[in-house]
């Protein structure tokens, strides 16, 4: 989908603890630095539907499973992925593009979220779950 960049993520393992990497100002996506936040969510709960009107979107999941929908609202496609220790990747979301989020994993569901700008509460558009259809 225009708009979206999945880029596979090194993990490097130690058996003291293992490190995963996340992003660097040379990789593909990046699109400047606002903020670094996580979220967490639990099994099957949805959260969602969100569209940044100037914030990209870089989201990394350490710990645990989240399914991530992308709806491109110009095309009426669908676009999702589910990224976790398994499928660790980076995916990168430009603005004006919907998108919502579902706990999957069992266990405890985090994501970090490298923004390209400072969270501004005028710069999205919310709207509930039910106005985008998808069959979660």
């Amino acid at each position: 989908m225009d708009g979206v960049v999945l880029n596979p993520l090194k993990q490097i393992h130690n058996p003291k603890g293992d490190i995963f990497h996340a992003m660097k100002k040379s990789d593909t996506g990046f699109d400047g630095f606002g903020e670094a936040y996580f979220s967490a969510i639990h099994e099957n709960d949805i959260k969602g539907w969100k569209k940044h009107t100037k914030m990209t979107l870089n989201l990394i999941v350490p710990s645990g499973a989240i399914e991530f929908i992308i709806y491109n609202e110009k095309t009426n496609n669908f676009f999702n992925v589910t990224l976790s220790q398994e499928n660790y990747q980076r995916l990168t979301v430009k603005p004006n593009l919907w998108m919502a989020f579902r706990g999957v994993g069992t266990q405890s569901n985090m994501l970090l979220n490298l923004a390209s700008i400072e969270h501004d509460p005028s710069e999205a558009i919310n709207c509930s779950l039910e106005e985008i259809e998808y069959e979660w």
